[in-house]
Order: structure tokens, then C-alpha cells, then sequence
């Protein structure tokens, strides 16, 4: 990473940082909210000119100055290890989370009656709604791997998905370019690791993908869903973020009124009352 992308980071950090939680003086003498460079500087031991030229992008910080710098910003796990990636160092402990907390659980319970699921930041799923198990969107998982989104998308797709060349295309880009970037904030995950060696050793449009990463911005994608009973479900998927654990939410759902929202509710009510349920590592496409 270049060095003005880790002094952007620094000082957006900085800029959104409020100082009463690290028990500064607030008050109206500030012109502007977060930090002053002056404030992180003497919380992190270095000087404000250090400051300065590392938010210029002129310095290339010390791994004990990446870990002081992360103390006094107050920076979450993910932020750290963020943090230590853009400055080219490795986190220590640097595992993917794998574990979805209470409040992530809530959030998929809350989708009832809307297909939705829950994967780590390398796309291992962790957990399902029942709406998303009622598309029965093809064989279940037999592979170590077949409960990840990549190794599902990229070398045992399931038959009961499918989607137009360019929305095919748009996910793909989509996944790999979410994947390298979790690879940089967890340089330290054999198991990461091992994922994307084996995609780029067997699947060559995921090395392709991994070798000239396009830059994704945003995330929303439309598949047809066959279900066994012979109805095809047309479904918009949207990617929410849930930063506390790390954690990935794929939401899919249909054009209100239409005749795919109607053939959807008539397959999730068969399936019975909501519930999520957790799943191992062996992922939905």
C-alpha cells in the first residue's frame, strides 16, 4: 500500500476520534471535532511533525510506532489490523473472527422472511435464516470448503444459481477483490492463506481475478434461484457490513409485488417458523 493511502487512514482516524472517550477536554476552544495532531502525537510519543508528514504520506512509521499509534486512536481489532496492513506490517494474531456474537445473530433473526446469511471476512458461512435454507438452492455441502461463498463461486458452484455472464462476472470481481482485502488485514491466517493458494491453483479465473484486482465499490447482484418444486425466484442480493464482529450479512430480496416476491413467500412459509441456524466452515453462492 502506498504511503498516502496509510496517512489518509491515519487522519481520518484521528479527524473521527472523539476525545472524551480517551478523557481530553472538550469544549468550545475546539474548532473542529477528533484529535489534534498535537493530541495523538503526545498520546502516541512522537513529535506533531512526525504526525504531520505521516498524514502527508512522507514517513513510514516503526511496527512500535504502529502499536502506539493504535493505542491512543482507541482502534478496534479490525481498524488495527488495517492499520498495521497500509503501514506493510503484520498484526499480531492476525485470525480472521469467526464467531458471530448475540447482536449478529439478532440482525439475521430480524430478516424472518427474507433469505439471509452471515459469513466471516474470508466468506466462510457462519449462519443461515430459514428463509435462505427454504430456496434449497442445490446439493448440500460435501466439500471442507463448501461453505465458502469464493470456493462455491469459483470451483463447485451449486446448480440451483445461476446468473447472467455480466452479473456472474460483477460477482466474481465482487469476491475476489473482498478477499484480497481481508488477505491484507489478516497477513497471519494460515487457514486465509490456504484458501486463496488453493483457488489460484485450481481455478483460473479466480487467479486471473487475484493478479489484476478491480476496484469494488459497492456490492448488489441478481440470481435465479430454481427450487425444487420448479419455481425460479429472480432475487436482488445486498451486502451489510457488521464491523463489531467482522462479519458480512448477504440479504436477498424481491421486487415488492412482484410475482418472484409472491413465490418466495410461498416457499419460506412452507418451511415453518424463523429461526437461524449455525453452520460450520465446510458457503452459499
Amino acid at each position: 500500500m502506498a504511503l498516502h493511502d496509510l496517512g489518509t487512514a491515519v487522519r481520518w482516524w484521528r479527524e473521527n476520534t472523539d476525545p472524551a472517550a480517551l478523557g481530553l477536554p472538550t469544549g468550545r476552544a475546539r474548532r473542529a471535532p477528533g484529535l489534534r495532531r498535537e493530541e495523538l502525537a503526545e498520546l502516541a510519543g512522537v513529535s506533531a511533525d512526525y504526525v504531520r508528514r505521516l498524514e502527508q504520506g512522507r514517513r513510514q512509521p516503526s511496527a512500535g510506532v504502529v502499536n502506539a499509534l493504535a493505542r491512543a486512536l482507541n482502534l478496534g481489532r479490525a481498524e488495527y489490523e488495517r492499520l498495521c496492513a497500509l503501514a506493510g506490517y503484520a498484526a499480531a494474531d492476525g485470525h480472521v473472527p469467526r464467531h458471530a456474537g448475540p447482536g449478529a445473530l439478532r440482525l439475521l433473526e430480524r430478516f424472518g422472511d427474507t433469505p439471509a446469511f452471515l459469513t466471516d471476512a474470508a466468506w466462510n458461512v457462519v449462519a443461515v435464516n430459514n428463509a435462505w435454507l427454504a430456496l434449497q438452492a442445490g446439493a448440500p455441502a460435501a466439500h471442507a470448503r463448501d461453505w465458502n461463498v469464493a470456493w462455491r463461486t469459483f470451483r463447485n458452484a451449486l446448480g440451483g444459481i445461476s446468473r447472467t455472464g455480466d452479473r456472474a462476472a460483477g460477482f466474481q470481481a465482487m469476491l475476489a477483490a473482498r478477499l484480497r482485502d481481508t488477505a491484507l488485514r489478516y497477513p497471519g491466517d494460515d487457514s486465509l492463506a490456504g484458501l486463496v493458494d488453493d483457488l489460484r491453483r485450481t481455478s483460473r479465473p479466480f487467479d486471473t481475478r487475484w493478479r489484476t484486482p478491480e476496484t469494488v465499490s459497492s456490492y448488489e447482484n441478481r440470481a435465479v434461484f430454481q427450487h425444487p418444486d420448479g419455481a425460479a425466484i429472480t432475487l436482488d442480493g445486498n451486502l451489510l457490513h457488521v464491523p463489531g464482529d467482522d462479519l458480512m450479512a448477504v440479504v436477498l430480496t424481491a421486487a415488492p409485488g412482484s410475482a418472484d416476491a409472491a413465490r418466495l413467500g410461498e416457499v419460506v412459509r412452507a418451511a415453518g417458523a424463523p429461526a437461524v441456524v449455525k453452520v460450520g466452515q465446510a458457503g452459499p453462492g
